[in-house]
């Protein structure tokens, strides 16, 4: 038999999924990806192997409360009918939130799993399904090493004053401060950076990370310098469906004078702003690209206005740029968004090749660019195996 490792990334709605090798050094491609979406309202689990052929597709038989746990058990089962002679010998998970506590992924037992449950407060809408994730994988596969993989560890290198609120102490104290999120993205690509920029990759270099959630991210020595994501997961660029950053006298205004509670404004800041709230179209960039109408032009001009600011403010933490480097599902295919960005950085030294930028190629500026712009994939599940084979070696 052979081992494998078990990813996981359980969200609200949806979780992943995907099966590793575990060998003399974790492969980067699974042995089987999947996902189960649709939890809450209709269960649906795909998977594929690593030829890309598909080994399931179909609706979950899961009704009532209790589906994302119920889902999970399935999962596992699923896992059992399609093992193909593996032995899942770990299972690393993605955690939201090791709040200032963990900067590195941990082997969990009942201790620090009632120290994740801690932080739940720092992360309602995502650390409570991280958990359930983990509770309910320790009970399928009792004995089998549970570790955890925090979004937050790679921006725990950041100097202090780039992690602070201009409160009171006595509120900082409380934990209230710049964490930012997609670290394990953060993590990949600066892991593989070294292949496509050699030395350079050393130097001073911005990852954005655009998808329906997204964020960027300021290296030196691939280490994190800055972010735009802070406290929570609604700090920084326009998103999907969130806001990004806000004046916050917009919410006092909404609280004083339209009477909107803390629900309404979580609801309004979460899952109704952002690229939908303002093409009242669609949350998807690629709907929003093909739609001639000019609220999703006005959505899109937004989306990039945003992304050019803050790269102004992340090479001034960095002193300068050398490299920008896209990646997430907009960052990896959307050429448009790319070409509105970069040239909106010629100031920078950066010169498009758009011909290279429209065929996705992996660097895509001109030989007399000087910034290098290129579009690399993420790989978080393989951070995730990675750091989970290297904790039960």
């Amino acid at each position: 038999m052979s081992e494998a490792i078990l990813t996981i990334n359980a969200g609200s709605s949806s979780i992943k999924f995907a099966l590793f090798a575990n060998g003399h050094a974790v492969p980067a491609e699974p042995e089987v990806v999947g996902q189960i979406d649709g939890i809450g309202a209709r269960p649906h689990l795909k998977a594929k192997n690593a030829a890309g052929d598909v080994l399931d597709n179909c609706d979950l038989p899961l009704t009532g409360d209790g589906q994302h746990r119920a889902a999970l058990a399935f999962l596992v089962d699923w896992l059992h009918r399609h093992d193909d002679g593996r032995t899942i010998v770990g299972v690393g998970h993605r955690v939201v939130h090791g709040a200032e506590t963990y900067s590195r992924p941990l082997l969990l037992d009942a201790n620090t799993l009632e120290v994740l449950r801690g932080f739940l407060p720092l992360a309602p809408l995502h650390q409570p399904h991280n958990i359930a994730g983990i509770e309910a994988m320790t009970a399928a596969l009792p004995g089998v090493p549970q570790v955890a993989c925090f979004d937050t560890a790679f921006h725990r290198s950041q100097p202090e004053v780039a992690q602070h609120f201009a409160l009171p102490r006595s509120i900082t104290n409380m934990g209230v401060r710049r964490y930012g999120f997609h670290g394990l993205s953060y993590e990949y690509i600066a892991t593989v950076l070294p292949e496509h920029l050699g030395e350079r990759a050393n130097d001073r270099v911005i990852v954005a990370h655009l998808g329906n959630g997204a964020s960027m991210c300021a290296m030196h020595h691939r280490r994190s310098v800055a972010t735009t994501m802070g406290f929570t997961t609604v700090e920084g660029l326009m998103m999907g469906t969130r806001s990004g950053s806000i004046d916050p006298g917009v919410l006092l205004y909404l609280m004083e004078y339209q009477g909107m509670d803390g629900k309404a404004l979580e609801k309004l800041l979460y899952k109704e702003s952002g690229l939908l709230g303002v093409s009242g179209i669609s949350q998807d960039m690629r709907e929003l690209l093909a739609s001639d109408r000019t609220e999703a032009r006005e959505a899109i001009d937004l989306f990039c206005y945003r992304i050019v600011r803050e790269i102004g403010s992340l090479v001034a933490a960095l002193g300068g740029l050398d490299a920008l480097v896209f990646t997430g599902g907009i960052g990896e295919h959307a050429a448009p968004v790319r070409a509105q960005v970069c040239h909106a950085l010629g100031w920078l030294g950066v010169e498009l090749d758009d011909a290279a930028n429209r065929a996705d190629a992996w660097r895509t500026t001109t030989t007399d660019s000087r910034v290098d712009v290129l579009v690399l994939p993420t790989n978080e599940e393989w951070m995730i195996a990675r750091h989970t084979a290297e904790l039960i070696d």
